[in-house]
């Protein structure tokens, strides 16, 4: 197991001094005997201690702080691009000034506590990531500095895009290039985003005159993968595949190669998101583009400039780029 990290309550605890005084000595702050500074000092390097760089920053009064809460399982962070690109967004934002970023990840069981602890504490504000609609009421109403990457509760702002056009666009597509066994992998229920899409896909399949057939799952691989092969088991005809977001996709594409299906000539796809997944395809896969960069930073903006005020929303559109998995059918020799 690592090994782990030493924190300034056990520089004070062996030193036999306060936190306080670990502090002031760390920040050279005035208020602490030379006699004690060297001793601190010598139970710092003892003890291997490295200051957090954001603790020290806020502590000395030379930054602030946003925290990024994104509410999953924390095995999921590093293999979702989705996470990556809201980073990069808020540090983008963040470059050049004196906030800092701190993330944490947690799953859902945990997150109230959590996030209760960082609203009574945050200075700037808080960006969170799937956050359940109860909960997002309840922090904003605490801390007035919560903005939420979709949808959450009535009055809690939010950034988000326009899930429901680009869903309907997808299928559209999907249509136009011929294909009329079409069905869509969905997220999970009750995830705003999810729903929007879910329904675009409804409304389109209605417009069209074709069949709503459609399977849901997690935002993850293996779910794209499951879904895509009960999907094909109830349509074995199935010629056209919308799904929800690329990382399902990616799952999707594996499932009909493992089922001997081509990608476009059997099955056209189409994901969500035009992550980096969707552009290094094989064949690259077109995508409705969200531009999750663009996005978080407008979030980290409202709460950098004070922006924010009950039922302030930024909603960017979401534009289909076609690429090669949905190209025209194969036409029968």
């Amino acid at each position: 197991m690592p090994q782990r990290r030493t924190t300034l309550a056990d520089v004070a605890a062996t030193a036999g001094v306060s936190k306080a005084a670990v502090s002031r000595v760390i920040n050279d702050a005035p208020g602490v005997s030379a006699r004690t500074r060297d001793h601190v000092r010598e139970v710092i390097a003892r003890l291997g201690y490295r200051p957090d760089p954001v603790a020290r920053a806020l502590a000395s009064g030379h930054g602030d702080l946003v925290e990024l809460v994104v509410i999953d399982d924390p095995s999921r962070y590093s293999t979702n691009p989705y996470y990556g690109r809201v980073t990069a967004g808020i540090l983008q934002e963040l470059a050049g000034g004196n906030a800092h970023l701190r993330v944490h990840v947690i799953d859902e069981a945990g997150a109230p506590a959590l996030l209760a602890r960082i609203a009574d504490t945050v200075s700037l504000g808080i960006v969170t990531i799937d956050i359940a609609p109860a909960l997002a009421a309840e922090i904003d109403a605490r801390c007035h500095k919560v903005v939420s990457l979709t949808p959450s509760a009535p009055g809690v702002p939010f950034v988000g895009t326009e899930n429901e056009h680009g869903a309907y666009a997808a299928v559209r597509h999907l249509h136009d290039t011929g294909r009329r066994h079409v069905a869509a992998v969905h997220g999970p229920e009750g995830n705003p985003c999810a729903d929007a899409r879910r329904e675009g896909h409804r409304r389109a399949v209605q417009d069209l005159g074709l069949p709503d057939r459609f399977a849901r799952g997690k935002f993850c691989r293996s779910a794209g993968y499951a879904a895509t092969e009960r999907l094909l088991a109830e349509e074995p005809g199935l010629d056209g595949l919308f799904v929800a977001c690329d990382l399902m996709a990616a799952g999707a594409a594996q499932a009909l190669a493992a089922a001997g299906r081509r990608v476009p000539g059997d099955v056209a796809l189409v994901g969500y998101d035009d992550s980096l997944i969707a552009a290094c395809a094989t064949p690259p896969m077109s995508s409705v583009r969200q531009p999750v960069e663009q996005m978080a930073a407008a979030a980290t903006r409202a709460l950098v400039d004070g922006q924010l005020a009950p039922h302030w929303r930024r909603v960017f559109p979401a534009e289909l780029h076609v690429r090669e998995s949905s190209g025209a059918p194969s036409i029968p020799s």
